[in-house]
């Protein structure tokens, strides 16, 4: 997600406080609210699969390998 679309996504919130949104626009911010949390939701994942526990027994696990695989 670029900073383009994330000001876009403000503006349209701004306005919505302030005299509403037409119905182009109302579609138009859940389209850019939807495509930000799963750029959110990719990026949290990747941060997640690379964290590493030190275990009791002296073992590393990598939380990606070991939970990243998954299906949801």
């Amino acid at each position: 997600m670029d900073d383009k679309k994330i000001a876009r996504i403000n503006e349209l919130y701004h306005k919505s406080k302030a005299e509403g949104l037409t119905e182009a626009e109302k579609k138009e911010q859940a389209e850019l609210r939807r495509e930000y949390i799963e750029a959110f939701r990719r990026s949290l994942k990747g941060n997640l699969d690379r964290i590493d526990i030190l275990e009791t027994d002296g073992s590393i696990t990598n939380l990606g390998e070991k939970y990243g695989k998954k299906a949801n």
